[in-house]
């Protein structure tokens, strides 16, 4: 610690937050105990400013999927931050770009096609504006403003993300402001829904100007919600029969979160777009936007000298090092002789099985899904109602006890479990216990 400056408590901190921040970004319990304040991170766990140790059950939101501060990651961009620290975005560009670039085209289309295609990459910062770079290209190839998008959908809060996220609580103040460009329709619970949403995808088609239907395979921030097998594939039909574009949203399902390296594969709807960000860097501010290259180029002009849609920090050196380490980390082979991708698969069914031997008390419901390594436990009250509260009660209890955990979902009553995918089977295990005994004591 610099000589002069001590280290702060979670209370000065959070004073200072409640004097110095604008009071809508972070919850301040009034009861106290949340939120806790990170002090540092280690593989799958953080120690708060007094030093009390937690399992980190989110991986900070889906980001550290190889582990908090992992030695190889942080060693990359410790090395190119002393080379070189910053570069000139769109005009003098630098090699980990390029290099980033077509790593990432041999792992998403070139690998789909066999070789056949590769793809073309735009950068960004955040993952909203990866969505709103797809939204660009989509407008741009087709000539179309709509975009068909899911109830339930969270693609960011951009202005243009904003259009196609779905939940009220983020698009009614800004309701004024909004183009309205998207389109919503329901997001399948099984097989039973998929023949009503063809007939409203095919409705919305034939009255509005539709280019594009942007979709997660899989929603996180929905509530963890896992679609019927045969959704992507009946989307990506669609698409087709209309020249529009497919769009994935990756970027909380991408580099190995669901079992998969990308959640289309495992029902292979290729598609047109797709977008990642989180996982991609292990901690550093860099999303992408990448298309077929065909596609790209139609619907980008070579650049003049002046980029349509560009940044400061666009393809950063350090985030461009980070992320081309994170894609090695995930691929390096792991005690047992498998990566961290098919551990997430294994580990996964493991932590489902767990959830769902959970006993409920009589006064509430519980159901687990998931996919790998994202995977939800919904709480509900006897009556199928959310037992929100009930929910919360019971995240703030983990918390207590050592666990971080958060809600999702448009009334935040399902438990997420998106740990870094480095977490071992045992860790599943003593959380899923402990979870047990909190959910008999906050019934």
């Amino acid at each position: 610690m610099a000589p002069g400056k001590r280290r702060l408590s979670s209370k000065q901190v959070l004073e200072l937050l409640r004097k110095f921040e604008s009071r809508n970004v972070t919850h301040l319990d009034p009861k106290g105990g949340w939120p806790i304040v990170w002090q540092r991170a280690q593989g799958v766990h953080v120690w708060d400013a007094e030093g009390k140790r937690y399992l980190d059950l989110t991986a900070a939101f889906g980001v550290a999927a190889a582990g908090h501060a992992n030695l190889r990651i942080v060693r990359a961009g410790q090395q190119q931050m002393s080379r070189l620290l910053h570069a000139m975005g769109d005009v003098h560009p630098h090699a980990l770009k390029a290099r980033l670039c077509r790593e990432l085209s041999r792992i998403t289309f070139e690998r789909w096609s066999r070789g056949d295609t590769t793809a073309k990459t735009i950068f960004c910062n955040s993952g909203f504006e990866a969505v709103e770079a797809a939204l660009k290209t989509a407008a741009l190839a087709t000539g179309k403003p709509g975009v068909l998008a899911f109830e339930g959908g969270y693609h960011g809060l951009g202005y243009g993300s904003l259009n196609v996220t779905h939940r009220e609580y983020f698009r009614s103040p800004f309701q004024s402001q909004l183009k309205e460009f998207g389109h919503f329709v329901p997001f399948p619970e099984g097989d039973a829904s998929l023949p009503g949403l063809q007939k409203s995808l095919q409705r919305i088609f034939a009255t509005s100007g539709i280019g594009a239907i942007l979709v997660e395979p899989m929603q996180a921030r929905g509530g963890i919600r896992i679609p019927p097998p045969n959704f992507l594939p009946i989307v990506r039909k669609v698409c087709d029969q209309h020249r529009a574009l497919l769009i994935l949203d990756e970027i909380y399902t991408g580099f190995g979160r669901t079992g998969t390296w990308f959640a289309c594969e495992q029902t292979k709807a290729i598609p047109d777009l797709i977008c990642l960000g989180k996982a991609l860097t292990g901690g550093f501010p860099l999303s992408a936007c990448m298309g077929e290259a065909r596609l790209m180029d139609r619907a980008w002009p070579a650049s003049p000298g002046e980029a349509l849609h560009t940044s400061t920090f666009l393809g950063h050196p350090v985030g461009c090092a980070m992320a081309l380490a994170q894609i090695a980390e995930l691929q390096r082979k792991i005690a047992g002789g498998s990566d961290l991708v098919a551990a997430s698969r294994s580990k996964g069914e493991v932590l489902l099985e767990g959830l769902s031997e959970l006993s409920a008390p009589r006064s509430l419901r519980l159901s687990a899904r998931g996919k790998g390594l994202l995977v939800g436990l919904e709480i509900t009250s006897a009556g199928g109602e959310p037992a929100t509260a009930i929910a919360l009660r019971i995240i703030k209890r983990m918390l207590h006890l050592g666990y971080i955990l958060l809600p999702e979902g448009e009334h935040s009553n399902v438990i997420a479990f998106t740990p870094p995918l480095t977490i071992t089977t045992r860790q599943l295990q003593q959380t899923v216990s402990c979870l047990g005994k909190v959910i008999e004591g906050c019934a």
